[in-house]
């Protein structure tokens, strides 16, 4: 219905035609269905968020097998702040539980790439398989990261001071009503999409652009299925952007529409969005230029293993 009305907008009252009728048309469709994914979305995760707190978590992780607290930092990453920036206040809290390094790793790595709008848009977008592998791949990548930078032993390399704990955390729960959980989704909502709405705007235009004017056959020839180092070069190109998953995936699916492999394409937005130079630059001052050069190492190798694995099987 939505589509349709589009269509009837651009091509019957506007009159648009060519490349100016397939961008205008792209952008108008685009961005209101990812502005009512988001709110959507959002505000549904923002509930549930409200019955539990980031002390439970944290107090919940210590005292259990690392691997065991990879696999939940991980999953709790998931319901977190959407872009590697925002995620780095609670990465600070984790170290100063003294939760393990590569737990808190976990967390930093999972938070920015299955995020709760990255993963509604790749719903919206593509559907629950690619968005089941993508969050399945995800989860790996965060696991697998954390883990071996938990085994390598690199507390030494942590610059901030460690408070001594004093006792064990208490396992709080949240004591709200439903309308009080409800106003706190609603604000919490509109806060979010205050805060990313313009970067919606710019990533569809940039992507109503490339869908209109950009040929096919130019994005095929250097990052289709043809050219090997495609999915290297495209995680070298993100890492220095700096957007969260509401800005890069409109490029993603124009990208993908234009011949790009899908892995090629996710690779680029998982590289966007959970590693950048913003990122580093703010852990410099708490981390050792060496824990966040691994870091970078770990996750980067994982993302270019898990865009040529999705070529594969997609």
């Amino acid at each position: 219905m939505w589509k349709e009305s589009v269509d009837y907008l651009t091509n019957d009252l506007l009159h648009l035609e060519g490349h100016v009728g397939e961008a205008v048309n792209f952008f108008i469709y685009d961005t209101v269905k990812i502005w009512f994914l988001l709110i959507t979305i959002i505000f549904a995760v923002s509930y549930l968020r409200t019955h539990f707190n980031t002390e439970y978590v944290r107090a919940h992780l210590q005292g259990k097998s690392q691997l065991y607290g990879n696999v939940l930092a991980a999953l709790f990453g998931i319901v977190t702040p959407f872009c590697s920036c925002s995620a780095i206040p609670l990465f600070l809290g984790f170290i100063q539980a003294r939760i393990p390094i590569g737990v808190t790793f976990s967390f930093l790595i999972s938070s920015p790439m299955n995020n709760e709008i990255a993963i509604a848009l790749l719903f919206g977008l593509f559907g629950w398989k690619v968005t089941a592998v993508y969050i399945g791949f995800g989860l790996l990548v965060a696991i697998l990261g954390g883990f071996f930078i938990g085994r390598m032993k690199m507390e030494k390399y942590i610059l901030m001071d460690v408070k001594p704990m004093e006792g064990e955390l208490e396992l709080i729960k949240i004591k709200l009503t439903t309308k009080q959980r409800l106003k706190e989704s609603y604000n919490y909502t509109a806060e979010i999409f205050k805060s990313i709405y313009l970067y919606v705007v710019i990533g569809v235009g940039i992507g109503a652009f490339i869908h209109g004017y950009i040929p096919a056959d130019f994005i095929a020839e250097y990052a289709g299925a043809e050219n090997p180092f495609a999915v290297l070069v495209a995680v070298l190109m993100g890492i220095p952007m700096y957007s969260n998953a509401a800005g890069v995936m409109p490029l993603v699916e124009v990208l993908t529409g234009k011949g790009m492999l899908l892995g090629t394409a996710l690779s680029f937005m998982m590289a966007v969005t959970a590693l950048s130079l913003p990122e580093a630059m703010i852990l410099k001052k708490i981390l050792h230029v060496k824990l966040i050069a691994t870091f970078f190492g770990i996750v980067g190798l994982g993302i270019i293993a898990i865009g040529y694995l999705f070529n594969f099987i997609l």
